[in-house]
Order: structure tokens, then C-alpha cells, then sequence
């Protein structure tokens, strides 16, 4: 299949995802962004996500990017899709590309605006820890002003960051997770230390099967914004919320949303996340998965029996 064939097939896939929230793709906004990265389509882990509430009216999307001589935030900035502003998150991916060594990035957009963030990954077994990413010229500084919180809750090996460029806001992605810290006191702890709200009982029985939390940041305040716990699993009924609009809303997308590994179970990711006045819910089906994700929903299952 050509680049400009897997153009297609993944923004019609795109289409398909959005259309089980009932939601329109903006062509002009996702084309471009495709066509930049369409030799990479047809091996890319990619992601169509959605999520409950008043966030239920977009589709997310991510794209797996192998690391090349130029990074993805250069490249859709030289091909005129999104705009440099001279904020310090624009530099953010380069500067970690010349301290640390770095593995596959991706991009991140919605169906309805287009891109908005990147990411960049580590090699698993040379995760750096919240003193290292410290020292990037560009880092927000509240990642070094949270370090003694991240230390006291077991959050040390980042596996990844994300920097969104729309709202100028930094994730953590914090894996090698000890399981004592996901249990339902040192969560409830962690989220009242940081005025996040408590979760409920499902909530933090969810928690529990955490493969990454990630913590959201700035440049403009020291505390931290929000916090996500991420679970991966095949289950289309995992959703911790009591809602049964959430329950059907949240069924009909995994069991529905398309996926191009036809014979195996969709892969699933779904997030708790904690802001100071709510929780809220998403769900990211996998389109294309590899053995990473596998080995994944394999250890998560390992957890429940």
C-alpha cells in the first residue's frame, strides 16, 4: 500500500472512531498533519480516543513517530500546520533530545482542530528520573518543585513526556510504578496533598491496575493541574464510573471503535483523571497496536487473577 493509500485508510478509520460520538472530522485541520507523517502510517502505534462529560464532544488522536534527524514538533512547524511562539514549550522536545537519550516520539491531535502536542518516550531500560529532567534549560520549573512530592508517592522513572502546545502544559508519564502507591490510601493521600479530588470507591479500586500515572504541569504556577491514572486492558466494562450514560457511552466506543488487528481483542487504554473539582473518564482504542501493548493487557490480566 503507498503513503498516500495509508493516508487515507487512517483518516477514513478517524472518521469512523468520531463518528460514534457523533462528531465531525475538520479534513483541512488532520490532512496536512497526515500527509507530514504518512511515510511512518502504515507501522505507527496509533490511538483514537474519546472521553465522558463536556470532553465527549472531540476525538483525540495519537501517532507513533520513529526518531529521525528531525523532530515532529520541527516538522509541522516547517510545513506551516502549527505555529512557534517562542514559549518556552516550543523548545522543550529538542532540549530533551540533547540531554537524554530518547526513543520513538509521537503526535497528538483532535479530529475537530488539529495537532496540538508531541511526545517523546526512553528507552525502558534507561528511564530518567524527575532530577534529570530537571536540568533541561526548557523544563517547566515545576517539575523540580514537585520533586519531593513525586519521591514520597513512589514516582520516579518517567517513561515519557508530552508537551501540548495549545494549552503550554507538560505530562509526566511515570511508569515502573510499585504497586503499595496505587492502593486506595496512598492515592486518597497523594490527591488531597495536591487539592485534587478524592476518587470515588471505584474510583481507587481502578487505580489500583495503574500500568502509568501522569501528572499535569505548567510554566505559569507551581502546582500540579491535574493527575491521570492509565489502565490497559481488553475489557470493554472497565470505565469506573457508576453513570450508566458513562457505562453505554463507554461500551458502545470499545466495542465498536475500529481496529486493523482483526482475530485479537481490541486494546484499550482507559484514564482516571483528578482535577481540583472532578474526576473524569477516558478510553483510547488502539487502530494499530505491537507486542508493547501486548505485553501490556498480558501484565494488567496477571494482576487480577
Amino acid at each position: 500500500m503507498s503513503a498516500a493509500a495509508d493516508v487515507e485508510r487512517v483518516y477514513a478509520a478517524m472518521e469512523e472512531a468520531a463518528g460514534l460520538l457523533d462528531v465531525a472530522c475538520a479534513r483541512d485541520k488532520i490532512y496536512p498533519l497526515l500527509t507530514a507523517f504518512q511515510d511512518t502510517l502504515a507501522e505507527s502505534v496509533i490511538v483514537f480516543s474519546m472521553a465522558n462529560g463536556r470532553r465527549s464532544t472531540d476525538l483525540d488522536f495519537s501517532i507513533a513517530v520513529p526518531p529521525g534527524e528531525k523532530d515532529p514538533f520541527t516538522t509541522v512547524v516547517e510545513k506551516g500546520i502549527f505555529p512557534a511562539t517562542g514559549h518556552p514549550v516550543d523548545d522543550l522536545l529538542a532540549d530533551t533530545r540533547k540531554h537524554l537519550q530518547t526513543g520513538l516520539f509521537a503526535i497528538d491531535g483532535e479530529v475537530t482542530s488539529g495537532f496540538k502536542k508531541t511526545y517523546v518516550s526512553f528507552p525502558t531500560d534507561d528511564m530518567p528520573g524527575v532530577a534529570q529532567l530537571s536540568v533541561i534549560p526548557s523544563m517547566p520549573p515545576s517539575v523540580a518543585e514537585n520533586a519531593d512530592l513525586f519521591a514520597r508517592y513512589g514516582l520516579d522513572k518517567v517513561q515519557m513526556i508530552s508537551m501540548d502546545y495549545k494549552k503550554r502544559q507538560v505530562n509526566l508519564y511515570f511508569n515502573d510504578l510499585k504497586r503499595q502507591y496505587l492502593e486506595p490510601a496512598s492515592v486518597v493521600a497523594m490527591a488531597t496533598e495536591l487539592g485534587l479530588h478524592v476518587p470515588s470507591e471505584l474510583g481507587l479500586e481502578f487505580c489500583k491496575g495503574a500500568f502509568a500515572v501522569y501528572p499535569t504541569l505548567s510554566w505559569d504556577t507551581g502546582k500540579i493541574e491535574r493527575l491521570c491514572f492509565a489502565v490497559i486492558s481488553t475489557d470493554p466494562n472497565l470505565v469506573p464510573s457508576t453513570d450508566e450514560r458513562d457505562v453505554e457511552l463507554f461500551r458502545n466506543y470499545a466495542t465498536k471503535a475500529p481496529y486493523s488487528y482483526v482475530g485479537e481483542q481490541r486494546t484499550l487504554v482507559y484514564g482516571i483523571t483528578l482535577s481540583p473539582h472532578e474526576e473524569y473518564y477516558k478510553l483510547g482504542a488502539y487502530y494499530h497496536i505491537t507486542d508493547v501493548q501486548r505485553q501490556l493487557v498480558k501484565a494488567f490480566e496477571a494482576l487480577k487473577d
